[in-house]
Order: structure tokens, then sequence, then C-alpha cells
């Protein structure tokens, strides 16, 4: 007879300082209560949203491993030992949902592949609530991740996805290390059309929450305070 194989529940975490309870399902609390194995893309903070979940489960008697960008191959090969043993295990990222801009989809995708059963929770992702609340295109979109560092290149980046964006009628999506929103903020408002419609989301689902879509050319007579605070930047050229 076969031994069973667990299953590998995907857990999202909050965007920011805010109670779980608050924008989650309590029934992320009963797999997180039924499950001792983890894998968390740093201890501290997945140990700390354990115990906010659960204060009562005991830390010490729970298994975790760190997936992160440094974990190697032979490593990530070995992570989903527990599940192929009949174990349930619980991927929860820094952030928002695991797989999305995380890398988690490599464990899930192993996990695909090991015949290992995938259940994802609902929760908060920035990207789609930025989205939803852009009043932009919300059928054809696409998540570029970062623009690239060095400014010139970045200039050359930013002009492509707006061409995509007039020619697909596409909204371009892109976030951005929190202490550089403000240079990418600024790069965006100096090389895109005038009349780009761009959207700025941050602290989604926190109390400072902020969500404003105006065209590239109303922006620019806007100050915004955006450093350290994590953004979305989403915008839509018009089709000429």
């Amino acid at each position: 007879m076969n031994k069973a194989i667990g299953k590998l529940f995907l857990i999202p975490n909050t965007l920011g300082d805010v109670s779980p309870e608050d924008v989650m399902s309590n029934s992320i609390r009963d797999a997180i209560h039924a499950t001792q194995h983890f894998v968390f893309e740093k201890e501290k903070i997945g140990r700390a949203y354990i115990k906010r979940w659960c204060p009562e489960k005991s830390q010490n008697e729970f298994d975790v491993q760190i997936l992160n960008k440094h974990t190697s191959q032979q490593e990530l090969l070995q992570m989903l030992s527990p599940c192929l043993s009949g174990n349930n295990m619980a991927l929860i990222t820094d952030a928002g949902c695991p797989g999305v801009a995380d890398p988690g989809a490599d464990l899930v995708l192993l996990a695909h592949q090991s015949k290992v059963s995938v259940h994802p929770f609902v929760g908060p992702s920035s990207i789609l609530l930025a989205l939803m609340a852009s009043g932009l295109n919300g059928q054809q979109f696409a998540f570029n991740g970062y623009l690239p560092i060095e400014k010139q290149a970045c200039k050359q980046a930013i002009k492509n996805f707006e061409r995509i964006s007039s020619n697909n009628n596409q909204t371009q999506i892109f976030i951005e290390t929190p202490y550089r929103n403000s240079r990418c903020f600024e790069l965006l408002i100096n090389h895109l059309s005038p009349n780009t419609l761009l959207s700025v989301a941050c602290d989604l689902s926190l109390p400072t929450e902020f969500i404003q879509t105006k065209t590239v050319k109303d922006w620019k007579t806007n100050q915004l305070e955006l450093h350290k605070r994590p953004s979305i930047f989403l915008f839509l050229r018009p089709s000429a």
C-alpha cells in the first residue's frame, strides 16, 4: 500500500502592520494550527506571523525550512520531504501571496512535479489590489516586476512598455524597492507621455493606504511622499 502524501498549503501574509484577521479568513488559523512543517522566506518574520495567528502554538515543536533567492537546487529538492512522508506543509511568504513575485514559486512547481496536492489560501496581493483600484484595464495587463536600475536602461524600458501598452491596450504593472520609490515615480512622470494614465498605490490594506490614478501631466503638479512605503506603479497609454 502506498503511503499517503501530505498537502502543501500556500499561506499569504499581511502587507504590513495590520492584524491578519482583518484581511484574511480564519481558515488560515485552522491550517497553521494543524501544521507542524513550515517553509519561510525569513524565519523571524514567519515565526512572528504564526504567533499572531496561533499564540498558543509552541514555537519549539514545529519544523522550519528557509526558502529565498539563496536557496540551492539541492536544498529545494529536499524541502518537500515532510510532504512525501505524509505530513502537511505550509509555505508562508514575508508579505502578500506565496509564489507571486516570490521565490516560493519554485517549491510550488516542484510540488506539482512530485504529485503533492497544492492548496492556496485567499489573502492580500498588492498587485491585484492595485489593479482593482486603479481603474485601468483589468482584462489586459502585465506584471513586469522591477524596472532597470541604470537610468538610461530604465528610460528605454519605460518607453518600450508604454509602446506595448498603447498597441495592446494593456495595463503595465511594476514594483520597486521601497527606498527607490521616489526615484521610480520621477522617472515615470519624466519619460511617459503626458496623456498616459499613471496609477500609484501604496500601503495597500493598511490604515495609511493611498491609491490615485491621474494623467502624467496632472501628476507633475503633485508631490508624493513614497519613501520606504511599499508601492505599486501601473500605467496605461491610450491608443493613438
